[in-house]
């Protein structure tokens, strides 16, 4: 709905074609905090007169302040011929609203309404405006004519019913155009006015000011009277009714809140008479209210006091039509009275509601849907109504039909025989109306999924505290599970986390996630939703294995000389390790003396070392359950010059920058040899290369292992050519001899490094 602001009305005037000119509002008394005190609904009945030219007039007169209008008409049975439409002017910005259509209300809905029922529209509410301007078309477009007597535009003021009203401030809202019906009788007679003021239905809204009580009447020439209901003129039904107030069995599923009348402010006094009843309730028949969507929800006891007061004062019924209201907050609203947990005879659903009950939406459905606050409404209350004669939410009924005619798809109905509906059905499959809306209608599947259960699209979407490898979810001992639905939790009574097929965690409805602690070993662990009708879902289950055993470096994490370029800083070198687990191994970090991560298969990586002092070279390997172990060996990589060794044959200095500590020795002296003497576990000599060097023996331990071959298309220096890694450190001692070869005899060596 369209948000609202107060008014007083001016003069309304229809045309000979069926167009009734602007009403203008005079200012409103009641705008300031004196206004705000508590002051009944006012219904003010504006008749059109006949005029000169046959045009119908409604004369000129100041009226207080409305937020609701309708139209209606002499003869409860009789149907406007045309569509019924208004628009609005806002208070708030002095617009004009585009014209709407005004929908037609069910033909003597309200099987206990009296004979001075009258025919009507559904009320639309429009909040504060300060002009309206009405017209009833037929499908071409053209004005309507021969329309019904006593024709009336009935504006409703909610007033101020609760002490939370009172409080609140004026508020500033923008009116939203409503159609409303208006035409004159094709005989030009005046017509009689319809019941007036009558209570309207209030909430904790923050209202805008009201008009005081002192409010003008109606204009003279329309008289209001009060609805006399009669206990005679009744739908007929299939089913009579208890004579006596029935007993209010229990449900299935728990009541919901629902706002009760007394606390949105109903007038008792405009509905003297007693509520009948039904034998039980069969079905629910979900509406919508019309009107604008934009209201805020402090606004909604109001507007169903204005629904309230447009029922019983101005089409003449004994109550509000509907059994309950939903806002688009999800506020339950009683409606009529008689008690919510009993099977009170409503006024919703022409020719079916002997065995239903009417739940309406408050707001227009047509091209938007209802939240889902409204909708998890609606399915709690048709739950908890159906609930208490046993009914399946989901499930279908034998209706029988309590009028003889068709509805929106065309479907014809015979009084007195029973069709198959929807336990939880639209208005529109009962009744011609396109009520509750083309955008509504089809989430009635939704309320029905909601409302029977099971609960809907459960998943087990993670588990905290364990990690995933494979297929296979792994933790220390304490998971937290933690699951979505698309079924609100209002409706789930409870979750359950299973371990093994067993509660290990129960959390509430409206909960997302519990925690459970696994015993070692291998588990299923999956989640149950149970639905509040008790039926129950349970996910897939899932696989975890607790495991509190950390990993083990099967081989301790060991450096080991490799080729590459030395220097005084840096020695290439790699780090190699084995890590193993008795579970699932996830990866292993290096923490110092520079940071990695590998994979579970890694087990070594190129690095470098820094020559001459000692680093620790500390590892940790973790598995998926979060167990971990480090491993922290210290290695110190180690350059030897030329002068450490032990020279045989002649070798000369050389210097230069490019060389190691800037010196290296040449020969080529076949047989001339360097040897180095050492305790340590890896070992690389470093030369210089070139396209003229030679080639060299090696042999450690007094043992020929390889020939070295330096020739090289580029020249390189410092170059760890050949290097020999031992299981575990020890003694020994590498020699170099020149070879001599033909015609590149030359071996320049630049030391040798090992680590220790």
């Amino acid at each position: 709905m369209k948000r609202r602001a107060w008014l007083t009305l001016g003069a309304v005037v229809l045309g000979g074609g069926g167009v009734v000119t602007y009403a203008v509002a005079s200012p409103s008394a009641g705008h300031g905090a004196e206004g705000r005190a508590k002051r009944p609904v006012k219904i003010y009945d504006l008749t059109l007169k006949g005029g000169a030219s046959g045009e119908r007039e409604l004369p000129r007169t100041d009226t207080q302040q409305f937020s609701l209008l309708g139209v209606s008409w002499t003869g409860a049975t009789k149907r406007l011929h045309g569509t019924a439409q208004v628009r609005t002017r806002s208070v708030g910005t002095g617009e004009w609203t585009a014209w709407q259509d005004l929908e037609a209300a069910d033909p003597l809905e309200d099987p206990e309404a009296g004979p001075d029922a009258r025919g009507a529209s559904e009320p639309l509410w429009v909040g504060p405006s300060d002009g309206v301007q009405v017209q009833v078309v037929h499908q071409d477009g053209s004005t309507s004519t021969g329309l019904p007597k006593g024709l009336q535009v009935n504006l409703v003021d909610p007033g101020v019913a609760t002490a939370a009203e009172t409080k609140a401030e004026p508020a500033a809202y923008v009116a939203e155009g409503t159609p409303s019906d208006s035409a004159s009788p094709a005989d030009g007679d005046s017509a009689s006015p319809a019941d007036s003021a009558s209570p309207s239905e209030s909430v904790t809204a923050a209202d805008p000011a009201s008009p005081s009580d002192s409010a003008s009447a109606a204009p003279s020439d329309s008289a209001s009277a009060s609805a006399s209901p009669s206990s005679s003129a009744s739908q007929s039904a299939a089913a009579s009714p208890s004579a006596t107030t029935p007993s209010a069995p229990p449900s299935t599923v728990p009541e919901p809140p629902i706002v009760s009348r007394a606390d949105w402010g109903a007038d008792e006094s405009l509905s003297p008479d007693p509520s009948d009843y039904n034998a039980d309730v069969k079905a629910v028949f979900v509406h919508h209210t019309d009107g604008t969507n934009d209201y805020t929800c402090s606004e909604s006891p109001a507007i169903v006091r204005a629904i309230y007061a447009y029922h019983t004062q101005t089409e003449g019924w004994n109550d509000i039509g509907y059994n309950f209201l939903v806002d688009k907050c999800g506020t339950i609203f009683e409606g009529r009275k008689g008690g919510v947990d009993k099977p009170v005879l409503g006024a919703h659903t022409y020719g079916w509601n002997r065995e239903s009950a009417g739940i309406a939406v408050l707001g227009d459905y047509t091209d938007a849907g209802a939240t889902n606050a409204a909708l998890e409404s609606v399915a709690r209350i048709a739950a908890w109504k159906l609930g208490q004669y046993g009914a399946d939410p989901a499930g279908t009924v034998k209706l029988t039909a309590g009028a003889t005619q068709t509805n929106f798809f065309g479907t014809s109905f015979t009084a007195g025989t029973a069709y198959t509906f929807n336990r939880i059905s639209g208005h529109r499959d009962g009744y011609n109306t396109q009520c509750p809306g083309n955008s509504l209608y089809p989430q009635l599947p939704t309320i029905r999924a909601w409302a029977a259960g099971p609960v809907q699209d459960l998943k087990l979407t993670s588990l905290s505290g364990a990690a995933l490898s494979g297929s296979t979810y792994y933790t220390k001992g304490t998971i937290t599970a933690k699951w979505s639905t698309t079924t609100p939790g209002s409706l789930i009574s409870k979750f359950e986390v299973l371990v093994d097929g067993k509660v290990a965690a129960t959390a509430s409805g409206t909960a997302t996630s519990a925690d459970a602690t696994l015993t070692a070993g291998s588990h299923t662990v999956a989640v149950r939703a149970v639905h509040q009708s008790g039926k129950a879902t349970t996910t897939a289950a899932l696989t975890v294995v607790t495991d509190t055993t950390a990993p083990t470096f099967t081989t301790a994490p060991k450096l080991s000389l490799r080729t590459g370029t030395v220097s005084t800083t840096a020695v290439p070198v790699t780090l190699g390790w084995k890590a193993a687990d008795d579970a699932a191994l996830k990866s292993v970090s290096l923490l110092s003396p520079a940071t990695a991560t590998f994979g579970p298969a890694t087990t070594s990586s190129s690095r470098t070392a820094k020559s001459g002092s000692a680093s620790t070279w500390s590892m940790k390997a973790y598995d998926y359950a979060g167990n971990a172990r480090t491993s922290s060996p210290s290695f110190t990589p180690v350059i030897l010059q030329e002068t450490s060794a032990v020279k045989s044959g002649t070798w000369t200095a050389r210097s230069s920058t490019n060389y190691l500590g800037g010196k290296s020795n040449s020969s080529g002296s076949k047989g001339a040899s360097l040897s180095w003497t050492f305790t340590g576990r890896s070992a690389s000599w470093v030369v210089s290369r070139a396209s003229t060097s030679g080639q060299a023996y090696v042999y450690v331990d007094g043992t020929k292992v390889t020939t070295v071959d330096l020739k090289s298309s580029t020249t390189s220096y410092r170059q760890a050519i050949w290097t020999k890694t031992w299981s575990s450190s020890a003694k020994h001692t590498v020699k170099i001899v020149v070879v001599g070869t033909s015609g590149r005899p030359t071996v320049t060596t630049d030391g040798l490094v090992y680590i220790k």
